[in-house]
């Protein structure tokens, strides 16, 4: 199956903090309604994440976020949250390199990330442009296939101990 934006399948997000004059709820809202003219504005201080549950299991792609320029993530690291609690206690799937700037941008995760598995993945950020440690985004997508969907071609592609390597970098595409 081609890939697909995987928001349609997301059953819960978890924000790590909200500006106070937002609620989670509408903060929440406002990561995937597509509107530009809307986002989720953190807190100040260091991290900052967006945690999501997903429906069913899933494959990712890529990442597509825009972040207002000033407020981005410097690093971003996309961890895999499905069996653990804790966002500490989360395994990192690898590290994704996003501009600041108000550009929507995408980050392609590396083939070796692609074909694992995840039922809840969180964008941490550890820092931020912004010297409060603030971060804006304004808009969120992943993108990928329900893993119920993976066909045999995929599957040989996949590292032979089943693993991602947390080093591995993604690629970067500006659009």
């Amino acid at each position: 199956m081609d890939e697909q934006s995987l928001v349609p399948l997301i059953a819960q997000t978890r924000l790590s903090s909200v500006i106070t004059q937002d609620s989670q709820a509408s903060a929440r809202q406002h990561l995937f309604d597509g509107n530009a003219e809307t986002c989720w504005t953190s807190s100040q201080g260091a991290p900052q994440y967006i945690d999501v549950r997903f429906t069913r299991p899933v494959h990712l792609n890529k990442v597509l976020v825009q972040f207002q320029g000033g407020f981005a993530g410097k690093t971003t690291r996309l961890m895999d949250r499905s069996q653990v609690e804790a966002t500490t206690a989360a395994k990192e799937i690898c590290v994704l390199h996003f501009d600041d700037n108000n550009r929507r941008q995408t980050a392609e995760l590396p083939v070796e990330c692609r074909e694992g598995e995840y039922s809840r993945v969180a964008l941490v950020f550890p820092g931020s442009t912004d010297f409060y440690g603030r971060v804006v985004v304004y808009t969120l997508d992943l993108i990928g296939r329900p893993a119920d969907t993976a066909d045999a071609s995929h599957a040989a592609d996949a590292p032979s101990d089943g693993t991602p390597s947390a080093e591995a970098g993604a690629h970067l595409v500006i659009s």
